[in-house]
């Protein structure tokens, strides 16, 4: 286990607080970075992704970067224009 890894194990086991929010901080850049290889993936830049969505390549690179918040409206048509399906699931957080 790494240093990194040893220090967020600790932390989670004496502060609840820091554990919840490690745990959606991750999900959000987990998101990010499955948008970002979707759009790798069907080959095409942020340049060419923000204009056929009518934004700016900023607004791409801060959805990749930064994915909290993001509108569903906004993951749908992210979704869309790369040829994609959003799908929404919900499981237990207990397993």
């Amino acid at each position: 286990m790494s240093d990194l890894q040893e220090y967020i194990a600790k932390r989670k086991k004496s502060d609840p607080e820091f554990e919840k929010d490690y745990e959606i901080g991750y999900q959000n850049f987990k998101i990010g970075v499955i948008l970002r290889q979707m759009r790798k993936d069907s080959g095409i830049t942020q340049e060419e992704l923000a204009a056929k969505l009518k934004t700016k390549k900023s607004v791409i690179s801060r959805i990749e970067n930064h994915a909290e918040d993001i509108r569903l409206s906004t993951l749908n048509k992210y979704a869309e224009t790369l040829g994609k399906t959003l799908i929404i699931q919900f499981v237990n957080s207990n397993q």
